[in-house]
């Protein structure tokens, strides 16, 4: 099954935040068909999140896009840092800013186990 599209994925998550009464916001745009999705998680508090793929061993045959921690509970512009040195190897992934005090993401996350 092919993957649904990184552009109607990213409009499909700011809704899915929105009905959740989360504040999201689509911070950069990147490739319609395939850019790589990542996701700031800001609590508001000081501290703050980043998501981004799943590494390629833990992707299903449902094709749903699934995320794994990069940085949990870190200074909001350690977030900053790591984005500008992603977006220097690949400038055309996305980059979604939520902002919830329960650090709330709705991310589909790759199991470990």
């Amino acid at each position: 099954m092919s993957r649904l599209r990184s552009d109607f994925w990213v409009s499909a998550y700011l809704r899915r935040c929105s009905v959740e009464g989360v504040d999201a916001a689509l911070r950069k745009r990147g490739a319609a068909e395939a850019g790589a999705v990542f996701v700031k998680v800001d609590r508001l508090d000081g501290t703050a999140s980043l998501y981004g793929p799943a590494p390629q061993l833990f992707l299903d045959e449902s094709g749903e896009r699934l995320f794994s921690p990069i940085l949990k509970d870190v200074m909001p512009l350690d977030v900053e840092e790591r984005m500008t040195r992603e977006l220097r190897f690949d400038s055309d992934l996305w980059l979604v800013e939520v902002d919830d005090r329960a650090g709330r993401h709705f991310l589909d996350l790759a199991s470990e186990d």
